[in-house]
């Protein structure tokens, strides 16, 4: 028996260390070496050499001088990610929904884009159509006494366009251009 076991044994001590060791350990050093900023979380670090956030990950900005990012369901906290589960049929779900489209709402411009009032899948998505910015355009503008020239331009440098899918802006990265002008 002891001759049935001791090769699964050694095979499994074997396997353990070659997936459970060295094979993070060599693709956390290619990472580090090849992509080292994506590698490390795509960390966005100021001036002072203080993180300010993540490109991957939303933050809650207030004040009408700042872009709004799509709402959470997790409170923008990354360890409760996820949707909020309420199906569409929820009166919850509607109630919020009415409830933050009445707050936002500007008048002469139409509906409030759907981004600006549902959540992402991992309730930390940091993009937004272009259009659910520029349905800001006017209130940031005026919180910054910028033109609204100005702060068009600077929307129209943060489109970006991924491989697969529509155009996004990232929110942070917007706003912490926003902060410069």
């Amino acid at each position: 028996m002891f001759t049935l076991i001791r090769p699964a044994l050694s095979l499994l001590l074997l396997m353990t260390l070659i997936t459970g060791v060295a094979y993070p350990l060599l693709v956390t050093g290619v990472a580090q070496v090849a992509f080292p900023a994506q590698a490390n979380g795509s960390l966005i670090v100021d001036a002072d050499g203080k993180v300010r956030g993540s490109l991957l990950i939303a933050q809650d900005f207030q004040g009408d001088a700042w872009f709004h990012p799509r709402p959470s369901a997790g409170a923008f906290a990354t360890v409760a990610s996820g949707a909020s589960n309420f199906s569409p049929s929820n009166p919850a779900l509607a109630a919020r929904v009415i409830g933050d489209a009445q707050a936002l709402q500007v008048p002469g411009q139409g509906p409030v884009p759907l981004a600006l009032l549902t959540t992402s899948g991992s309730g930390l998505d940091p993009h937004l159509p272009p259009a659910a910015i520029a349905y800001q355009l006017a209130r940031v503008a005026a919180a910054r006494n910028l033109p609204v020239s100005s702060v068009q331009q600077l929307l129209d440098a943060h489109i970006e366009q991924p491989l697969v899918g529509p155009p996004v802006v990232n929110v942070l990265a917007l706003n912490l251009a926003l902060e410069k002008l």
